[in-house]
């Protein structure tokens, strides 16, 4: 079996040391890159399965590198980054980062967060049916249930929970959801998201004051996570 390709961009040798060292431990194949120009070949050449990616490059802006990683690339992106204002993270996260880690990090969670990322991958090309145990949602037949009963949900409802698990483990922004489910004039209508957030948690989780599956990510947004 092949091992996972990471690439990582970042210009600090000792980060990127560690993550080797943190990475190869667990069975990763790991490449890295110390600047946006050198991350960017490196991907295009071979793409890996994930890529971390710092902002604090020295030739050019992570932000700009990862809007041109998305024009092709789609596997999971995850930031670690020292930045750690709110108005960066939901930038790089409306840009198309997965998920954002300020540094320092934890690794047992950096690990945790590259499991996940590459867990909804696999599920995502495999099949349209994503089986959490107690909770089953086929795409196929628009059919959720809970604990093997139906649970019964509105259009809307519906649809913002296929878009929470279609990016599982991804933190998604109030913004992004916003503009998805009810259109780009609806972006600062916030009220509409807690709402349904609420409404959904009611009807999958078995506590919605401690949810299992739709966490919340103050000041920036959701993430679904089901495995």
């Amino acid at each position: 079996m092949n091992k996972p390709v990471v690439l990582v961009i970042d210009d600090e040798p000792p980060i990127r040391k560690l993550l080797e060292i943190t990475l190869n431990a667990q069975q990763f194949d790991v490449r890295s890159a110390g600047t946006g120009k050198e991350g960017l070949i490196a991907a295009a050449m071979l793409p890996p399965d994930l890529i971390l990616l710092d902002l604090g490059l020295p030739d050019e802006d992570g932000q700009n590198v990862l809007l041109q990683l998305r024009e092709w690339y789609s596997r999971p992106v995850i930031i670690l980054s020292a930045r750690n204002a709110e108005a960066e993270i939901i930038k790089a996260l409306d840009h198309g980062a997965n998920d954002y880690l300020v540094k320092p990090f934890r690794t047992g969670e950096l690990l945790a967060r590259i499991r996940s990322a590459l867990r909804s991958v696999r599920q995502d090309e495999s099949t349209p049916v994503y089986d959490f145990g107690k909770l089953v949602i086929d795409l196929s037949s628009r059919l959720v249930c809970k604990n093997q009963e139906v649970v019964h949900l509105t259009n809307t409802e519906y649809n913002l929970l296929t878009l929470l698990v279609r990016y599982q483990g991804r933190v998604l922004t109030h913004q992004f959801i916003l503009r998805e489910i009810w259109g780009p004039g609806y972006t600062t209508q916030s009220q509409y998201l807690r709402v349904y957030i609420g409404q959904l948690r009611k009807k999958i989780e078995d506590n919605p004051n401690q949810p299992e599956f739709i966490h919340t990510e103050s000041g920036v947004g959701y993430r679904f996570t089901g495995l």
